[in-house]
């Protein structure tokens, strides 16, 4: 295998798969040898400023667009895998490690989210971090972590490290194109 992009690119869905796998492992930890469900409380305090904490999210991000019904599961499991597959097809295109490894952490995580919604009419939510009373972000999976990641490194590399790829290829002034 000679050819960089082709070995970015499995790379990239090597990613995908670990993180769903390891999304997958600790959600089965959290309902199997853990139980967290039947803690009291549905809580496990683990550090001073994290817990594990059973959450049943029936919504996407933020828990917007929560599925009330069965047929709202199903539209949320169509439109998530759809957005996953667009996501795939992105990262396949890309030629550039960075661009691939962000989106095949948002393919991992989506992936990881589609299997609960798909399975149980919900998404495992259990990572919740506090400082106090302070809770900087909602209740969350590593599913969840990996897509935040991959989106913020996709628009990190598009803010600032695009500009200067384009920046580098344009010509110099009075410069002539052939």
């Amino acid at each position: 295998m000679s050819n960089p992009v082709t070995r970015y690119r499995l790379i990239g869905l090597a990613v995908a798969l670990a993180i769903f796998v390891i999304d997958q492992f600790v959600k089965y930890l959290m309902v199997g040898p853990l139980d967290l469900r039947n803690q009291p409380g549905g809580v496990i305090e683990w550090l001073p400023f994290f817990d594990l904490r059973w959450t049943q999210n029936f919504g996407v991000s933020l828990g917007l667009f929560t599925a009330e019904s069965m047929e709202m599961r199903w539209i949320l499991v169509a439109v998530t895998a759809c957005i996953a597959l667009v996501v795939t097809v992105w990262m396949l295109r890309e030629r550039l490690l960075g661009d691939i490894l962000a989106l095949s952490l948002i393919l991992g995580g989506a992936l990881g989210n589609i299997r609960d919604r798909y399975e149980l009419g919900y998404v495992i939510d259990y990572a919740d971090l506090h400082f106090g009373t302070f809770r900087p972000f909602l209740i969350f999976n590593i599913a969840d972590a990996a897509i935040t990641i991959g989106v913020v490194i996709i628009l990190v590399r598009s803010f600032f490290l695009r500009d200067r790829d384009t920046s580098d290829k344009e010509p110099a002034q009075g410069a002539v194109e052939s």
